[in-house]
């Protein structure tokens, strides 16, 4: 099963990166949440929903640059998992706490991701 939560998550980094809205639609859970504290620098937590997150992608708020993906740690329990990343790109360096679940389809979607981001400038 590790295989498919790693595939889960590269196709998660990807489809960021390359703005791939279709690809993020088939691999993040209907309730999908971005969590982040201090998030673009405003005091406090900020959550995204999914459709939000979507849009920030279709709108170039979120994503298009290619990251380095480094996969540090999986820790799969039944139908749960955690996946802890350092991406890279040419603008942030990123810490990236995820928690995926398996759907009733039995495939494993992004339900909530957690980050760190610091600008390399």
């Amino acid at each position: 099963m590790t295989s498919k939560v790693e595939k889960a998550i590269t196709d998660f980094v990807k489809g960021g990166d390359n703005s791939d809205v279709a690809l993020l639609e088939k691999v993040l859970h209907k309730d999908f949440r971005v969590t982040n504290n201090g998030f673009m620098g405003r005091p406090g937590v900020t959550i995204i929903d999914k459709e939000k997150y979507i849009q920030n992608i279709r709108d170039g708020i979120f994503g298009g640059l290619p990251r380095k993906m480094v996969i540090e740690h999986i820790d799969e329990s039944g139908t749960v998992a955690l996946v802890k990343l350092r991406l890279e790109s040419s603008e942030n360096y990123f810490v990236s706490y995820n928690s995926l679940v398996l759907d009733t389809d039995n495939e494993w979607r992004l339900i909530n991701n957690l980050a760190v981001v610091e600008s390399k400038k």
